[in-house]
């Protein structure tokens, strides 16, 4: 809705977003990890591109502390690395 209210192109926006993404389809894990299933597709796509952090608010993801030697962190604190590494 944004878009529209805008007035930007829609098409025109998902193509220069299109060359600075990348697409990841991830496989999906082999076991639950998560309480709740359907963030298992999360910590799919993390492990499959690599990321180097799980930014979320989301207690069930904050619960595991960290996936695939990938810290899973809440906002506040990676605003707080991204400013120590930084600075």
């Amino acid at each position: 809705m944004i878009l529209a209210r805008s007035k930007t192109d829609p098409e025109r926006t998902l193509g220069e977003l299109r060359r600075f993404a990348e697409i990841v389809d991830p496989p999906p894990l082999p076991a639950p990890v998560s309480r709740d299933p359907s963030d298992d597709a999360v910590l799919a796509l993390a492990a499959a591109s690599r990321a180097d952090l799980i930014i979320t608010g989301d207690a069930d993801l904050l619960t595991l502390g960290g996936h695939a030697g990938i810290p899973i962190i809440d906002p506040a604190e990676a605003i707080t690395r991204i400013s120590g590494s930084t600075g």
